[in-house]
């Protein structure tokens, strides 16, 4: 297993469990999943905090002898806090988590759609 060099910050971005400064960021509430706090990754930049500039990142200090294969990988995206999110599919993912709200159309012991068919 992979260790984990990620230093966690003690600094909070979402509001009940969604994004509210990402116009299409999906709500994580109710699927298990939690939301995670920015980290620190291996390379000194800030991943997570939806601030996208870090003065330690690759791409502040471009030059041409910048190797592009240094911002690839699981050290470069967060789990909860990513542009992934948005997409179609990984909302359809989390829909799937989702438990399905039968409250207020359904009573706990009784069919009440008997007979209506």
């Amino acid at each position: 297993m992979k260790k984990d060099n990620r230093k966690k910050i003690e600094q909070k971005v979402s509001i009940d469990e969604t994004l509210p400064h990402q116009i299409n960021a999906p709500s994580f509430e109710g699927t298990g999943i939690k939301m995670e706090a920015p980290f620190v990754n291996e390379h000194g930049v800030v991943i997570g905090d939806s601030l996208y500039a870090s003065e330690n990142s690759p791409l502040e200090n471009w030059s041409e002898d910048t190797d592009p294969a240094i911002m690839s990988g699981d050290a470069w995206v967060h789990p909860t806090n990513d542009i992934g999110w948005n997409t179609a599919e990984n909302r359809e993912l989390l829909e799937s988590k989702r438990k399905p709200q039968a409250y207020p159309f359904m009573h706990p012991t009784k069919d009440v759609s008997k007979g209506t068919d």
